[in-house]
């Protein structure tokens, strides 16, 4: 089982150009998985919160592409929040952490690039249940 520990701010390539930046993502190079599914959360009207599960198997890389929002994960123990804002950092979230994202900015753009594709099964929904798969 992956551990708490495992979390972490990642900080992507930067190509500085005066005619506008680049940054790129490569799969097991910048992200420790195989990209299977990407999807984006945006126009979140204020005080809304998306996510509020676990996967099971799954593994994530979340980036702000504009605008900011906090990521506030939970292990079983102990919660840490993480403010992205930066579009050239991302947050790699292992398996069997809950997760939830909150405070999104005006016109942020939240981008996650995941291990798995979609299966309603492979999600934890209820923070109960979660917590008998951890502990």
């Amino acid at each position: 089982m992956d551990t708490f520990t495992n979390i972490r701010q990642i900080e992507l390539p930067k190509i500085l150009d005066e005619r506008g930046n680049l940054s790129v993502i490569e799969e097991e190079t910048h992200i420790p998985f195989q990209i299977k599914r990407i999807y984006w959360i945006y126009d979140v009207p204020g005080g809304e919160i998306r996510g509020s599960h676990a996967f099971r198997h799954t593994e994530e890389f979340i980036v702000a592409l504009s605008g900011s929002f906090d990521v506030i994960l939970h292990d079983g123990i102990k919660e840490v929040k993480y403010a992205l804002s930066r579009s050239y950092y991302g947050l790699y979230i292992p398996r069997l952490t809950w997760r939830r994202i909150e405070n999104f900015s005006t016109n942020s753009l939240a981008i996650i690039l995941a291990s798995g594709e979609y299966r309603e099964e492979e999600y934890i929904r209820d923070f109960d249940a979660f917590l008998g798969s951890v502990t």
